[in-house]
């Protein structure tokens, strides 16, 4: 049997499961006698172009390896942020990414990432399509905390957010309600246009705690006079008034509320820079109810802390690069790996691969009816939806009181 070797990137924003996905791949492709050498393009596919590659098949070489691969944050082939023009517009990228894959055997892509690196799988999928190349199979798999990707019911990295944010609630309740005098803390959560992660700071609330007194999702216009009036509500009856907001936050008008304090710079895709949502609102609690208030932007902590990832979310991730893989071996391209939740109540899910056409540059936001209605909290089947995914905790194996992790 003539086997050909499979080459496997990561793209986007890195989260503390990227590399279990990244473990699934390797796991699976070693296992198949239709798969040669693994190959790791550093920095996704800049490094494919710039024909960086690692050997994954001699690197990552036992399950010891393998395990701490697992636990370590971020991306370890790294990652980059680039887009591919159209190919019917500038072929030239399309037909060096080819040359090269036929250089290096290549038959067998997978590519980790979110929204815009499903574009680079759709594109490149089209490409193949249109020039029939049929002995290059390619597949996304999902990468996101923002879990705001269609054609999965959640994404890969997402549970491990959104059991830090729960769990940095439940502490920072402890700290703001120390003290008798008014405060007023802001905790501004990642979340452009999707609110997922914000919402996962109520699951602070499951072991009866309080949580956060106020939630703002991206998904409803934000009104800075209602927003105040909220926070003098809450003041009223106690002492310390917690607060957590998407940094997507935006007014009727669809202006970013961090827009006040920034200019609208954009990355390589037109993405806005959005920070500081939290800061703004800090101004206007100073000025407008003059009492003690704080913001807190968590920023790369989210998607970095490995050492709180969800078993689950770890679990699943690794699974996805599997179903990646294994679906390219029965001939399937052009498609992401995905789960599709079963049952609601009773958690259980499938592992499926849906069309990259119904995935890329689309958004997976909030439905409307899982936050309440005066646009301050969420209901509980949004709580529903979010408990199972933050469940169970990882062995992460230390070595001088911190986590170890690898460098490829």
């Amino acid at each position: 049997m003539t086997t050909k070797n499979l080459l496997v990137g990561q793209s986007g924003g890195p989260t503390a499961a990227i590399n279990a996905t990244l473990a699934g791949v390797i796991s699976q492709a070693q296992i198949s006698d239709k798969i040669g050498t693994v190959y790791g393009a550093l920095n996704g596919i800049e490094g494919v172009m710039k024909e960086t590659f690692v050997n994954l098949t001699e690197s990552i070489s036992n399950t010891e390896i393998l395990h701490s691969l697992c636990q370590t944050p971020s991306a370890a082939l790294g990652s980059c942020r680039y887009k591919l023009k159209d190919h019917n517009v500038c072929e030239e990228e399309y037909e060096k990414i080819v040359a090269i894959f036929r250089k290096y055997n290549i038959g067998y892509f997978v590519y980790i990432g979110g929204n815009d690196s499903m574009d680079t799988v759709m594109k490149l999928n089209q490409y193949f399509i249109r020039h029939q190349i049929h002995d290059i199979f390619i597949m996304g798999a999902p990468k996101t905390i923002d879990n705001d990707l269609m054609g999965t019911d959640h994404c890969p990295g997402f549970g491990s957010a959104a059991k830090y944010i729960a769990a940095t609630f439940t502490e920072l309740v402890c700290d703001t309600n120390a003290y008798m005098q008014k405060s007023v803390t802001i905790i501004e959560i990642m979340g452009r246009n999707a609110g997922w992660l914000t919402a996962s700071s109520a699951l602070a609330r499951v072991n009866g705690g309080k949580g956060p007194d106020l939630i703002y999702l991206c998904e409803r216009p934000f009104s800075c006079d209602q927003f105040l009036q909220d926070v003098r509500s809450k003041l009223e009856h106690q002492s310390s008034v917690l607060v957590a907001v998407s940094e997507g936050i935006h007014d009727e008008n669809g202006v970013y509320i961090s827009e006040q304090s920034q200019p609208g710079q954009t990355d390589n895709f037109g993405h806005k820079y959005i920070a500081g949502a939290a800061r703004c609102l800090e101004e206007l609690v100073r000025k407008k109810i003059r009492c003690k208030v704080r913001s807190i932007e968590l920023n790369l902590m989210q998607r970095a802390a490995a050492h709180i990832a969800s078993n689950t979310d770890l679990i699943e991730s690794q699974m996805l690069g599997s179903k990646a893989v294994a679906a390219m071996l029965e001939g399937r391209s052009g498609e992401m790996s995905a789960i599709r939740r079963l049952d609601t109540e009773h958690y259980q899910i499938e592992f499926c691969s849906v069309p990259i056409e119904q995935i890329a540059n689309q958004e997976k936001k909030v439905p409307l009816s899982w936050i309440n209605e005066a646009g301050n909290d969420i209901t509980p089947e949004l709580m529903n939806y979010l408990l199972p995914l933050i469940q169970g905790e990882a062995t992460v194996r230390y070595n001088n009181g911190i986590p170890i992790h690898l460098k490829l």
